[in-house]
């Protein structure tokens, strides 16, 4: 019923720049938070970054603050994280995750891409 279909993963420099995007589709009625998650090899997946749909603020962790930006469109139902100066220690694979409602149903469930590699290494 939800598809997420995630790009821009690859590789960069140390320093260098990314921008992932996830894309939704689907019979979706609405969206809540969006986010990201990433999981390095040998490591548990962690949160990276969330947007919810109103006015609360984004939450952003400590380890990527002022070096990523999360953002959405709601109209394209897509959800975004910019990535700058990059590090080796980001590399891992990115996952997005929504809280979605979908047609015909009454409770927001979460759904998750299928992850993204993004590697940092010269």
């Amino acid at each position: 019923q939800v598809q997420l279909v995630e790009s821009g993963g690859g590789l960069a420099q140390p320093g260098g720049s990314l921008r992932l995007s996830c894309a939704a589709s689907g019979r979706i009625n609405s969206i809540n938070d969006m986010a990201w998650y990433r999981q390095a090899p040998g490591k548990e997946r962690e949160l990276v970054a969330s947007i919810p749909s109103g006015r609360s603020a984004n939450y952003i962790d400590s380890s990527v603050k002022g070096r990523f930006t999360i953002s959405r469109d709601n109209a394209k139902m897509t959800l975004y994280l910019q990535m700058n100066s990059l590090k080796p220690e980001d590399t891992a694979v990115y996952y997005c995750v929504i809280d979605a409602l979908v047609v015909g149903s009454t409770r927001y469930l979460d759904y998750w891409g299928q992850g993204t590699q993004v590697t940092v290494s010269s």
